[in-house]
């Protein structure tokens, strides 16, 4: 896209990065191609940048930022700033003289500036900071509107409205208003009053004589039979049956068997085991006792049913229920019963009956509405307090995203993590700052071609992080699941760390290089191991044969002993043929390096070198070339455009060896180290260079004198002229 503005680039990590330094670099941000952009969206959580900051970015709520919410969160502070390269500043304070004050937003957020500095006192203040304009409850706490819409005590002089106010939040709760009290809302009264109206009418209703049948003893009465009723319905059920069939009755009874478990236990008249069984023994249209002969885990409860319920009906004399009485006595509280289940306004219910009549007569709904739209008449200010702490929350947060989206500048720069980077993990003598947050381990990022060790991080208090960390240094050798290492996070705070998986690439040319001696020591290794195996079973074998022979000699008869087995005659010219082609090699190999000169000794040995570390180390190479960030922070959710490579340099930073410090003094005299092995290691090597200085001293010698010295001199060879004859004339 052709553009005026003149961009400035760097070449870091392989790809040529957009610099960000002014403020009309940001303004010309939506012209640049995005080809040129690092990433085109992130993740709003898991990153090491405040979340609050991202989520105003993220406008539509989806949890990432893209690149049309950057462009606008820029476009919006334009409206706001003068010079939108305080910015760039990376610091969490503004000065006043930063606001736009020629556009109605700058203006706003000025005021509003100024206004949270005079709430802290600070009325001649030229700079405001983040913690000033984030500290809302201070800012608010000495005024009685704010504009969120809600309304404290505080918010009147009136004493009957604060007592008013008081009543909703005892009664149906309240909410929390900026100034950090408890308040109501337009919502909240509406509540209040609605249930104010239903709780009176409620009560008139249930004053009447209708609902009140037994008077005042009415709710006890419902209380008591409640208690009972479906036992009672129970036991009026079990005597129809009974005079239906009497062949049931020994059924709706409870068998011998249930009783006689119940005498092997110590019982106790409340004892639940009996809870279960009906009130009463049953018999055909049997009445229900209510004094004597009833269960009696139900004895208390039918005593009470008889005192509050029966004898204001039928008297005290009556001690005994038909299945028409106990239909009549429920009829006598069905209303009251009705009644107390269609209770309304039961949130007000404890303020009392005559605190709700007053309430309502006084009728102070109107002036609780003005008081809250009076408040919500401040909105504009707090949207202008908030912009305020937007403005400075981009000053503190802003480079830093720009840095890792943009560009990535900070995940290349020596004095800064990328806000992707989780902390340092320390493990088999090295530390690796690339270390990334993740749910779990991915299949695309083992298409970074790094060498990815999945950790799981634990500290006491703490939730469980994983954590991929990528070493980019060293080799391998030592890294395995299981390994233990200490995590440090941004904070510094350590954490134990675990290998749990590993997604395994080249770390590096060093171990490409090792890489095929090594493997051919453990093949080495594991010959040997399995052929001692093999030896120690053989030898196992022979012993147990011997111990079997000698446990059995007095049942073997006497006889000749075997003759010993005679060695096969091909077996050893096998051998002869085997020794004399090892031989015959190894003399080729002799005569070959024999006839070349001393200074091209050193020449096959280096291409033996190369033909054997050559292909590792190019394969190594070819997979380090390709090694990039992308796939990794893909699959925790990045959108990344640009090919950020990890070359080898950059990779000995991300993850470094350790080193002694600087003035170190080293002792190098270790008590236990194998003095033998070392002399056998010295004059293993002392007898290889004086190989080579005999062998090329005796190349020479052949060279110079025609023969080797162990060989005869060569005669000299005389040469004879030719005899011309003599022709005659």
């Amino acid at each position: 896209m052709a553009t005026s503005h003149v961009w400035k680039f760097f070449r870091i990590g392989g790809l040529d990065q957009v610099a960000i330094e002014s403020g009309a670099d940001l303004v010309a941000l939506k012209d640049l191609d995005q080809k040129l952009w690092v990433a085109l969206s992130c993740p709003v959580k898991g990153l090491e940048l405040d979340e609050k900051t991202l989520a105003l970015i993220d406008t539509d709520k989806d949890g990432r930022i893209r690149v049309p919410e950057l462009l606008a969160a820029i476009d919006w502070a334009a409206l706001h700033l003068e010079d939108l390269g305080v910015l760039l500043r990376r610091k969490d304070a503004l000065p006043l003289a930063a606001f736009k004050a020629s556009t109605p937003e700058g203006k706003s957020a000025l005021i509003a500036a100024k206004r949270i500095l005079s709430n802290f006192g600070q009325p001649e203040a030229t700079e405001i900071t983040l913690a000033q304009a984030s500290d809302t409850a201070r800012i608010f706490s000495s005024t009685p509107f704010n504009g969120d819409g809600v309304i404290t005590p505080d918010s009147t002089t009136d004493e009957a409205l604060k007592l008013l106010v008081a009543d909703i939040v005892g009664t149906i709760g309240g909410t929390t208003d900026r100034s950090g009290a408890s308040g109501i809302d337009e919502s909240r009264v509406a509540t209040f009053y609605a249930d104010l109206t239903a709780f009176a009418a409620w009560s008139e209703k249930g004053a009447s004589a209708d609902v009140l049948a037994l008077g005042a003893d009415t709710s006890a009465a419902l209380t008591a039979i409640q208690a009972v009723r479906t036992k009672v319905d129970d036991y009026f059920s079990r005597t129809r049956l009974a005079a239906y069939d009497a062949r049931a009755l020994a059924a709706l009874n409870r068998s011998e068997t249930e009783y006689l478990a119940l005498a092997a236990q110590d019982l106790s008249i409340t004892t639940q085991e009996v809870a279960g069984f009906p009130l009463a023994r049953i018999a055909a249209d049997q009445p229900l006792p209510l004094l004597a002969a009833v269960n009696p885990a139900w004895a208390a409860a039918l005593v009470t049913l008889h005192a509050t319920a029966v004898t204001p009906v039928f008297g005290s004399a009556k001690t005994s229920l038909t299945e028409a009485d106990w239909t009549a006595l429920k009829a006598k509280v069905a209303a009251f019963e009705a009644w107390a289940g269609s209770k309304g306004g039961g949130s007000v219910e404890k303020l009392g009956l005559e605190r709700v009549k007053a309430l309502l007569a006084a009728d102070q709904k109107a002036a609780l509405l003005a008081l809250i739209a009076q408040d919500k008449a401040l909105d504009p200010e707090f949207v202008a307090i908030t912009s305020v702490e937007k403005l400075l929350r981009f000053s503190r947060d802003f480079r830093a995203l720009l840095n890792n989206f943009v560009n990535f500048f900070e995940f290349f720069s020596p004095d800064h993590y990328a806000n992707f980077q989780a902390g340092t993990l320390y493990l088999d003598t090295r530390s690796t700052e690339f270390c990334i947050k993740v749910a779990a381990p991915s299949p695309l990022a083992a298409m970074s071609k790094a060498f990815i060790a999945y950790v799981d991080c634990k500290r006491a208090g703490e939730a469980p992080i994983k954590v991929a960390a990528c070493f980019t240094n060293g080799d391998s050798d030592y890294l395995f699941v299981g390994r233990n290492g200490v995590f440090y996070d941004r904070q510094g705070r350590d954490w134990d760390a675990s290998i749990t998986s590993i997604a395994d690439n080249p770390i590096s040319i060093r171990q490409a290089f090792l890489s095929p001696y090594k493997k051919f020591v453990r093949m080495i290794e594991e010959q040997v191991a399995k052929r001692a195996a093999a030896a120690d079973a053989e030898s196992n074998a022979k012993l147990a044969t011997a111990a079997e022979t000698a446990a059995n000699a007095d049942k073997k008869a006497a006889g000749p002993k075997p003759e010993p087995k005679k060695m096969d005659i091909g077996t050893v010219a096998a051998m002869g043929v085997a020794v004399g082609a090892i031989g015959g090699a190894l003399g080729a190999i002799a005569t070959g390096l024999a006839k070349l000169t001393f200074w091209q000794l050193p020449l096959v040995f280096i291409g033996l070198i190369a033909v054997i570390s050559g292909p590792s180390m190019l394969i190594a190479w070819l997979k380090l070339r390709q090694r990039n960030i992308g796939p990794i922070l893909e699959a925790n959710g990045w959108a990344i455009n640009g090919r950020v490579k990890i070359n080898i340099p950059f990779g000995t930073k991300l993850t470094e060896r350790a080193v002694l410090p600087n003035g170190s003094k080293r002792d190098l005299n270790d008590p236990y180290s194998d003095k033998e092995a070392i002399r056998r290691q010295k004059l293993i090597w002392t007898l290889i260079v004086v190989a080579i200085l005999a062998a090329s001293v005796i190349r020479w010698d052949e060279q110079k004198n025609g023969h080797y010295f162990w060989q005869p001199a060569p005669k000299p060879v005389v040469v004879v002229a030719p005899i011309t004859p003599v022709v005659e004339a």
